[in-house]
């Protein structure tokens, strides 16, 4: 049978032309910054009265698809399930001492989905998301015809339309004036800008600069763009208006912007207060494109970085900080890093071109990975020296003011609990979870031994049975 194909043609060409016509949501201008107003992380600082409040702990969710997504919701249900008596004798859950998530890329989706679900998330996250084939659901959109005259429409890629997915799926229509309402932890969804490689965080203090605001974007859209893997998926593009507001910027900042005298150390601050500045011009600069998180930040804590660099900097400098409050700070860094084995150096021609790429790709993703957590633990042993050294009684009788200024380091005891797959002690059991690919697609045994692997780490995790004891909690049940 021979078929004519040239009504088939036309027919898909008259649907391309005439479906050409989707258009991107657009971020609005505002006209002057309010430091009171907006998704701030001050602003969602008194959520629990039942919190420890000199206790500030952080989750920092990685990327790497339904793994990631899968490994940090094992985290979350198991710090719910674990119960304590906190100092004040309220009896409290872990989970309900969390201040801060940070995640990125496949983390984003548990983090987003948590701080606007909080409890109800239990009871359909696995459901919703964890156990569909999304990737295969975004795949069959992208090769259906009729989304073709969308996806050439301008600035309206394969991550938009995966964003709408997304949100018929697990956000239904939710807006970070939501999240902000939920009532629940601060979420710090990041991406990157591919025109500077800098992170960039779906929070106010980013959108002052554009002189926008976050609140009405739609957080299918955060996630998409967190999520966005280069040539795969599309940018997700912002509006710039830098430049066109009364722009102010948070106090405690001042100190670091000029460079040349801003307390040391605080290269990572200025690094960003630097590019925050890039947006200011938005008449050369009128566009933001952003891809996954991952690119620049892979495990979500280079914010803590960040804010833990610029109170060191701050305390050395004798200024006061926000966290002046603090005594202790919690960081859980939940790595879903894999890395699976390869046999390429068993052959004598090399890796193809899509596997070099994506190994080319990932290498130095893994790499600073790497560099981020063992920054963390040499800022959690600078801080502890500095710390007996100021109490020592050799300190206490030798008075010398540039030594006093040295070892004035936060006041703050640091903890960094790691919990990655390199934790599992079954050999079996770890070999399995790193092979898993990095993609949207888990079958449900995958996702179910993620989940049971993440509790395996956490109550066998000696830094987490030390925050335990030395934060003087009792009565501790798993």
């Amino acid at each position: 049978m021979r078929i004519n194909c040239i009504p088939f043609l036309g027919w898909i060409l008259a649907v391309t032309l005439l479906g050409g016509c989707a258009s991107r949501p657009i971020n609005p201008p505002i006209a002057a910054v309010d430091l009171n107003k907006g998704y701030r992380y001050k602003n969602s600082t008194e959520y629990s009265k039942e919190k420890t409040p000199d206790t500030l702990v952080v989750l920092a969710f990685s990327g790497g698809g339904t793994r990631a997504a899968a490994f940090s919701y094992g985290v979350l249900e198991t710090l719910r399930d674990i119960q304590f008596t906190n100092k004040q004798g309220k009896r409290v859950r872990a989970l309900d001492e969390v201040d801060l998530i940070s995640g990125v890329s496949g983390g984003s989706f548990t983090a987003l989905a948590y701080g606007l679900y909080g409890e109800k998330l239990f009871d359909t996250y696995e459901s919703d998301f964890l156990k569909r084939d999304v990737q295969g659901e975004i795949v069959g959109r992208v090769m259906n015809p009729f989304n073709w005259g969308d996806l050439a429409s301008t600035g309206w890629g394969r991550s938009e339309l995966a964003a709408q997915y997304y949100d018929e799926i697990l956000f239904h229509g939710a807006t970070f004036d939501d999240l902000q309402k939920s009532g629940g932890p601060f979420i710090l969804t990041t991406a990157t800008d591919i025109s500077t490689g800098a992170g960039f965080a779906f929070t106010q203090l980013f959108y002052d600069n554009l002189c926008s605001t976050v609140g009405p974007m739609n957080l299918s859209r955060a996630a998409a763009a967190s999520s966005a893997v280069p040539l795969v998926l599309s940018p997700v593009t912002m509006n710039n208006y830098g430049g066109s507001c009364v722009y102010k910027r948070p106090g405690y900042i001042d100190p670091f912007v000029n460079e040349a005298t801003a307390p040391r150390p605080a290269a990572r601050l200025i690094k960003q207060m630097q590019e925050m500045d890039y947006y200011h011009d938005g008449k050369d600069n009128p566009y933001i494109h952003l891809v996954d998180g991952g690119v620049s930040d892979n495990l979500g804590i280079r914010g803590v970085l960040e804010s833990l660099e610029g109170l060191e900097a701050m305390r050395l400098a004798g200024l006061p900080t926000p966290l002046d409050y603090v005594k202790r700070i919690v960081v859980v860094v939940v790595n879903s890093l894999s890395s699976p084995k390869t046999d390429w150096n068993q052959s004598e021609n090399g890796p193809g071109s899509i596997e070099l790429l994506l190994k080319a790709t990932g290498v130095p993703i893994d790499h600073y990975s790497y560099e981020e957590i063992e920054s963390l633990k040499d800022t959690q042993a600078r801080w502890k020296s500095m710390s007996i050294l100021r109490n020592s009684k050799l300190f206490a009788h030798n008075k010398n003011p540039q030594l006093e200024k040295i070892v004035n380091t936060p006041d703050i005891d640091l903890y960094v609990v790691d919990v990655s797959f390199k934790m599992l002690k079954d050999k079996q059991e770890y070999e399995y979870i790193n092979n898993l690919p990095t993609s949207f697609s888990l079958p449900p045994e995958a996702v179910d031994r993620l989940r049971a692997a993440a509790k395996k780490i956490i109550l066998a995790s000696p830094d987490f049975q030390k925050v335990m004891q030395d934060t003087g909690v009792r009565d501790i049940q798993y």
